[in-house]
């Protein structure tokens, strides 16, 4: 058995070279015991990092180990030397042993790295400067932090506080080292540190602004507890308030409500005006798809009309053969008051035009007729309704049904499927296939255009365009049929 003891404080060097030597001398991962320097409990046994072994066996991995490899070291958890090992034992059979996701090693190993980014991400977020001297006469003033991180994270960040903190002299102390910048050197170190008495007048500062930013209608205790655990909050100024805020938060909620505006927003005026400056369109007859969409012109059956700019109804010929039924509209169909005009509707004409499919031949509609979005900043963030705001709104789709008689009707997405069927079934389960609607309607599944925009691997989007592609050709083959 070899035995290694390593300083395991983050630094790859350390161990490649231990490893280099052992791999190369050809002694399996089985036969190795890795140990880090101060968990070892035996008093008498020491020697060096590396046990002197002769070997020529050539040792190769390929580049994304080493990355993979970078972030796992900084883990805290002793077994990441052994577990390191086992890797770069296996990729001299197996060079593709790092796409195998299932693989028990590779897990794990990402599981460590994912867990050594999330931490480096806390720290760049939750550390708080403190300033400890006055300017100096080089102009320089003088901050100090403590910051308590999982894994050894310091020498990894360390640059990112010089770059963004370039122009004051600081100290960041934790428990598995610190770093400190002068303005001209950068220093770290894996010394630990005892936690220093830190204030400044600024905190209460902080408190203040904290306070009044605070909003009680969106609290998510479990989400914060989550986002930051316990051991970053006692070391925030802010870290006082957050039992009252959020003691109190039920009942600021309740009296922001009875104080809110009891008209509605600017933009809500103006499109009131903008609307009554249409000169009214001539009264459709009862009974046809153009009387049907002024009445859903007006329509208040949930609360979605209430933040819509409009309703986005259906378009397309009156005796259409052929429904599509999407899942609700976007931001550019709202704004434009027209289905499939955006980003999703853009790909859905470009396969309609690749399998001969004429859109004007269509009646394209959605299952719910109304924008439903979060607002984060300028952006109107697209949210998916939920199936009381699918039922309400199915009374219109079925009337839309009722007046076009289609000879087929295609599901695009889950959504458009429940209100289709009132059926939870799984869409992968029956895509592509035909299902009875009624007595003389069938009706066709497939998935929403907006789902191939979304899928990030360019290799899957390709491959699930293409099944989009089959299944399109395989509608255009049905209205062949109705022929």
């Amino acid at each position: 058995m070899h035995r290694v003891m390593l300083e395991g404080r983050g630094d790859l060097a350390e161990w490649r070279d231990a490893a280099r030597g052992l791999a190369m001398a050809g002694v399996p991962p089985e036969e190795v015991e890795w140990v880090e320097k101060g968990a070892d409990k035996q008093l008498f046994w020491e020697h060096d990092a590396a046990p002197p072994l002769a070997g020529s066996r050539q040792m190769t991995v390929p580049p994304v180990f080493i990355e993979l490899a970078e972030s796992v070291i900084c883990h805290s958890d002793p077994a990441r030397f052994g577990l390191l090992y086992r890797l770069l034992w296996r990729l001299q059979v197996d060079r593709r042993l790092l796409d195998v996701a299932s693989d028990e090693d590779v897990s794990l190993a990402r599981l460590m790295a994912k867990s050594v980014s999330r931490d480096a991400h806390k720290m760049t977020a939750f550390v708080r400067f403190k300033e400890i001297k006055a300017e100096a006469e080089n102009g320089r003033r003088g901050f100090a932090a403590w910051f308590e991180p999982d894994h050894h994270i310091v020498a990894r960040k360390a640059p990112f506080f010089q770059r963004r903190f370039a122009d004051m002299d600081w100290i960041i102390a934790t428990p598995k080292g610190s770093a400190a910048w002068d303005g001209q050197k950068l220093t770290v170190s894996t010394e630990p540190c005892i936690k220093p008495d830190l204030a400044d007048e600024t905190d209460e500062l902080w408190r203040t602004y904290y306070a009044s930013i605070f909003n009680p209608a969106r609290l998510k205790v479990k989400a914060m507890q989550a986002e930051m655990p316990k051991k970053y909050w006692k070391n925030l100024p802010e870290a006082s308030l957050i039992p009252g805020l959020v003691a109190d938060a039920e009942a600021k909620v309740l009296d922001m409500a009875k104080r809110q505006a009891t008209e509605p927003l600017p933009f809500h005026q103006r499109l009131q005006e903008a609307v009554a400056r249409v000169p009214a369109a001539p009264q459709s007859l009862s009974g046809t798809l153009e009387a049907l969409r002024e009445e859903a012109r007006h329509c208040m059956r949930c609360e979605l009309y209430c933040h819509a700019t409009q309703t986005v109804f259906g378009e397309g010929p009156a005796d259409a053969q052929v429904m599509f039924v999407g899942e609700q509209p976007g931001d550019q169909e709202d704004l434009a008051g027209r289905p499939f005009v955006g980003p999703a509707g853009k790909l859905f004409d470009q396969v309609l035009s690749e399998t001969g499919i004429e859109r004007q031949a269509l009646y394209i509609t959605g299952a719910v007729k109304h924008f439903k979005y979060e607002p984060r900043g300028k952006r109107r963030i697209h949210q998916r309704p939920n199936l009381g705001e699918v039922k309400r709104c199915r009374w219109w789709l079925n009337l839309e049904i009722e007046l076009i008689k289609p000879k087929l009707v295609v599901a695009m997405g889950a959504t458009a499927l429940f209100a289709l069927t009132d059926s939870k079934m799984r869409l992968s389960d029956i895509r592509g296939s035909t299902i009875p609607l009624a007595e003389d309607r069938m009706l066709f599944v497939t998935v929403h255009p907006s789902y191939l925009l979304r899928i990030p691997d360019e290799d899957r989007k390709a491959e699930e365009l293409t099944r989009f592609h089959a299944d399109m050709t395989a509608v255009h083959q049905l209205m062949q049929s109705f022929s």
